[in-house]
């Protein structure tokens, strides 16, 4: 190549060939997924434009042809010890499923802020030898997808959002309707001054859809919304729903944003020497391991969660596959679970 000309790209190949980079990088990489017509094509072009072919190995791939995967999850570092009580399962599911196919599993860790906004890209992204990505509880910024754009490898999302959806495939969970049917739950019990705690107007897409669920169930109900409003930690939930009780001594009833917030709520309201649920029902979200074993044990929505890595596998599989097919985004239906921290409302 002369000096004064530029490495001809991956992009490059894909332009002249008016196919996606998704679809040369599978071509190049000798995967299945792409017609006879198209394959010849781009390696007609490659070749002609000077792009420099890679030797493909076949050891260890599994029979999906999909050697090795990359599990990036969020992490907060303000929070360690609380990052991932609701992805434990997700991870599972995944790992799980990997094992099951001969997939490599690879993992990395995003640092996040409060609202899950990542904070820095670590090197991972940039240099892991993998066919794809999950990227699980986060929400993927336009420098991400600008990244995952540049590498030509697909991304499927769980529990994560961005900006312009249809851009990935996803896994997530009916936060609206699983927030509509926690509140109803506790209206059907006799409630009808209903605390909303640990959430916020412009909170994680998740937790403002449960929020939102909350909203319609209460506005059909005829009921006056009560809120207590703060970030997704313990130590900032505490204190608010202690004041929303301080403002109004009749509240009966709490609903959580997840089951972690719910755990903190139970302590502040038995310390404020009200009892569960007696006088006051509680019900959370998620179903963490921890919620059947507090005292009493939570009534909250259960999201399943290894089924939400095992979905997220399948996916990316067969966008690996098929690159240019239509997007695919599944929802899974959270269900009641009725413990013992939700009573009939005798005031």
């Amino acid at each position: 190549m002369p000096p004064n000309r530029r490495k001809v790209t991956l992009a490059d190949v894909a332009k002249a060939c008016q196919v996606s980079p998704a679809t040369v990088s599978l071509v190049l990489r000798n995967k299945p997924g792409v017609g006879e017509d198209t394959r010849a094509k781009v390696m007609g072009m490659a070749q002609d434009m000077g792009y420099l072919l890679r030797n493909v190995t076949t050891a260890n791939v599994c029979k999906n042809g999909i050697k090795n995967i990359g599990l990036v999850i969020k992490i907060n570092p303000t929070d360690i010890a609380n990052n991932n009580n609701f992805y434990a399962l997700v991870m599972g599911g995944i790992e799980t499923s990997c094992r099951q196919q001969n997939i490599n599993l690879v993992y990395g860790n995003l640092p996040v802020n409060n609202v899950n906004i990542p904070t820095e890209v670590p090197h991972f992204l940039t240099d892991a030898d993998v066919d794809g990505f999950i990227l699980v509880g986060m929400q993927v910024t336009a420098s991400l997808v600008a990244l995952l754009q540049q590498r030509s490898l697909p991304a499927v999302l769980v529990d994560a959002y961005a900006e312009n959806p249809s851009l990935f495939d996803m896994v997530v969970t009916d936060n609206l309707t699983g927030g509509y049917r926690a509140t109803r739950h506790l209206i059907e019990l006799g409630h009808t001054r209903i605390l909303l705690a640990g959430s916020m107007p412009e909170a994680y897409p998740s937790i403002r859809e449960r929020r939102e669920g909350y909203l319609r169930a209460m506005a059909e109900a005829g009921l006056t919304p009560r809120f207590a409003d703060s970030d997704l930690w313990t130590h900032a939930v505490q204190p608010a729903v202690q004041q929303a009780f301080e403002n109004d001594p009749d509240i009966s009833a709490v609903f959580t944003a997840n089951d972690d917030l719910a755990i903190a709520v139970i302590r502040t309201i038995q310390r404020m020497g009200k009892r569960i649920p007696e006088d006051v029902s509680v019900i959370g979200f998620d179903d963490i391991k921890l919620s059947k074993h507090i005292t009493p044990s939570l009534t909250t929505m259960v999201v399943d969660k290894m089924e939400m890595g095992r979905m997220s596998i399948n996916m990316l599989i067969d966008r690996i596959h098929n690159p240019e097919g239509g997007r695919v985004h599944s929802t899974i239906l959270p269900r009641l679970i009725e413990r013992e921290s939700t009573a009939e409302f005798h005031g």
